[in-house]
C-alpha cells in the first residue's frame, strides 16, 4: 500500500508559515507585508512500515508512565491539573522580564530535591549567568544539570548522556537545527526544533518545558503549528510595575483550562501566593470616600480586588475620563447608565478609576463595584465598612446575575466582609439573607443599590 503526493507550486510565509498556491504581496495570517515567498516541493511516496509498538484494546493500555508528578511547586501544579505528566510537551510562553526563566528554574530545582534527575538548557544565557540567578534563589542541587546550548544536535546529545526526567529549553526560538535552511527563531526552525525535542520527550517519557518568545501583540512567536504539537500552553502574565503574577493554562490536555496560578515575584526569587487578595485590597486606618471592593473571579478562583475612583470638578472644557486596571469602555457606559438612572450627574467632572496593586478587574460582574465607588467619591462619603459588590449593569440600570455567586460570596465571608450587594431579579429591592455571617443583600437595579447605600440626593461639590 502506497499514497503519493502530486507536485504543485505552494508558498508560505516566513513570518508565521501560513500557505498558498499562488503569491501574494501580504500575508494572509499574520498580515506581513513581503513575507511570502516560494516553498521547497516535495514529492514523497510513503510505503507501509514496520509498527513501534503492536496495537491493543484500550483497556489494557498501561497508565503508570503517564501518572502526575507533582512539580514542587503548588500553583503550577494547581494549572496543571496536578502535576508534571512524564513524555508531556509544555509550551511556556510570556512577555520579556515577567519572570519565565526565574519560575522553570524553581521547578527544575524542586524536581532535583526529590531525586529526579533534571537538565536546564539556555540558549539566551552563559551558564555561569544562570548559576549566578540559581545562588540567588537558592535553586543549587547535584541532580539539576545546566548547559547553555544552541544548537539541536548538541542540545540531542545531552540528553542521550544525562538521560534527565525533566527537561527545560530557554528558548526553544535560539535553538537551531544545522541541516535546516533559516535563521534561528524562523519557522522552518521552529517546527524542526520542536518536532525534534517533542519526539524525544515521548520516546524517552521525558517532561519537557519550552520557553516561548511572544510578539507585541501578544501572541506565541512562531509558526502556530509550535501550540498544537505541545500537550500544554502555558502563558505567564504580569504587569512589570507590580510583583505580582497569573500563570494561565491556554491548552491542556491533562488537566482544566480554567484555573489560574499566583506568583509573587521578589528579589530572592518567585514564591507561589495561595491567597492573593491581600495584594489587591488596600486596608486604610479609616474607611474612605470612592472605594469599593469587587470579587472577580480568575478561571475558578475568586479574587477580591479594591476598585478606587475619583470624581473631581474639570479642570478644562473637556473632560477627562483616565482608567487602570478596568476595562475604559465599561467605566464609559457605567457613567451613562449612572446618569441617566442612578441621578448621578458627572459629566462635568474629570473621572479617575483604579484598581489596588496591579489588578485587573475586566469582567462586567465589577460594574457594580465601580459605580458604587464612583457614587461614593461624588458624594464625599465612604461606603458601609466591611462592602463588597458583584453584578453586570443593564443599559436599563438593571443588575444582572453573575456567574459562580456562591463561590465569590463564600470568598468573601472567609476574608471577614460583613456585607455585600448583589444582583436579584424581583421587582423590589432590599431582600437581605445571610451567608456563612456575610449579610447578603439582593437589589434589582442600580438605582435600588444606590438608595440602599445612601448615595442619592445632592452630591458633594467639595473640590
Amino acid at each position: 500500500m502506497s499514497s503519493t503526493r502530486k507536485s504543485r507550486p505552494t508558498f508560505r510565509c516566513s513570518e508565521c508559515g501560513w500557505e498558498t498556491t499562488k503569491w501574494v504581496g501580504r500575508c494572509g495570517e499574520c498580515q506581513a507585508w513581503g513575507s511570502v515567498a516560494e516553498a521547497a516541493v516535495v514529492t514523497s511516496r510513503v510505503s507501509a512500515s514496520p509498527v513501534s509498538a503492536q496495537a491493543v484494546p484500550i483497556g489494557q493500555v498501561s497508565v503508570e508512565e503517564s501518572q502526575m508528578r507533582s512539580s514542587g511547586v503548588a500553583e503550577l501544579d494547581r494549572v496543571l491539573g496536578g502535576g508534571l505528566v512524564p513524555g508531556a510537551a509544555i509550551l511556556l510562553a510570556g512577555e520579556p522580564g515577567v519572570g519565565k526563566s526565574t519560575i522553570l528554574l524553581e521547578v527544575a530545582a524542586q524536581t532535583a530535591r526529590v531525586r529526579r534527575r533534571t537538565l536546564y538548557l539556555t540558549g539566551e544565557e552563559s551558564a555561569s549567568q544562570v548559576r549566578l540567578r540559581a545562588d540567588r534563589t537558592g535553586a543549587i542541587h547535584d541532580e539539576l544539570y545546566l548547559a547553555a546550548e544552541t544548537d539541536l544536535g548538541a542540545l540531542l546529545s545531552h540528553i542521550e548522556q544525562v538521560r534527565p526526567e525533566l527537561l527545560v529549553i530557554d528558548s526553544v526560538q535560539t535553538v537551531s537545527a544545522s541541516d535546516v535552511e533559516g535563521v534561528p527563531g524562523g519557522v522552518s526552525q521552529v517546527k524542526e526544533v520542536a518536532a525534534a525535542l517533542i519526539r524525544v520527550a515521548k520516546t524517552r517519557n521525558i517532561t519537557t518545558v519550552l520557553v516561548g518568545h511572544v510578539t507585541k501583540e501578544g501572541s506565541i512567536a512562531g509558526p502556530r503549528v509550535l501550540e498544537h504539537l505541545v500537550d500544554v500552553v502555558l502563558h505567564f502574565e504580569g504587569d512589570r510595575n507590580s510583583r505580582f503574577r497569573m500563570l494561565r493554562a491556554v491548552k491542556n490536555r491533562f488537566g482544566p483550562v480554567d484555573e489560574v496560578g499566583c506568583f509573587e515575584l521578589g528579589p530572592d526569587g518567585i514564591e507561589a501566593v495561595a491567597d492573593p487578595t491581600g495584594l489587591f485590597v488596600e486596608h486604610h486606618a479609616q474607611q474612605v470616600p470612592g472605594t469599593c471592593v469587587a470579587v472577580s473571579m480568575e478561571g475558578r478562583r475568586p479574587l477580591l480586588a479594591e476598585v478606587q475612583a475619583l470624581a473631581s470638578p474639570a479642570t478644562s472644557d473637556k473632560v477627562r475620563r483616565t482608567t487602570s486596571g478596568v476595562d475604559s469602555s465599561r467605566v464609559a457606559m457605567v457613567l451613562a447608565i449612572l446618569q441617566q438612572h442612578g441621578g448621578i450627574r458627572l459629566h462635568d467632572r474629570d473621572v479617575f478609576v483604579a484598581t489596588v496593586g496591579g489588578a485587573k478587574v475586566l469582567e462586567p460582574a465589577s460594574d457594580l463595584a465601580i459605580a458604587l465607588a464612583l457614587a461614593s467619591s461624588l458624594h464625599d462619603r465612604p461606603p458601609p465598612v466591611g462592602l463588597v459588590a458583584m453584578g453586570e449593569l443593564g443599559l436599563a440600570g438593571e443588575l444582572r446575575r453573575v456567574r459562580d455567586l456562591p463561590q465569590r460570596l463564600a470568598e468573601a465571608a472567609r476574608l471577614g466582609f460583613k456585607y455585600a450587594v448583589v444582583p436579584n431579579k424581583a421587582a423590589h429591592g432590599g431582600k437581605e439573607r445571610l451567608v456563612d455571617g456575610l449579610k447578603v443583600l439582593e437589589v434589582p437595579d442600580i438605582a435600588s443599590a444606590l438608595r440602599l447605600l445612601g448615595f442619592t440626593g445632592q452630591a458633594s461639590h467639595r473640590s
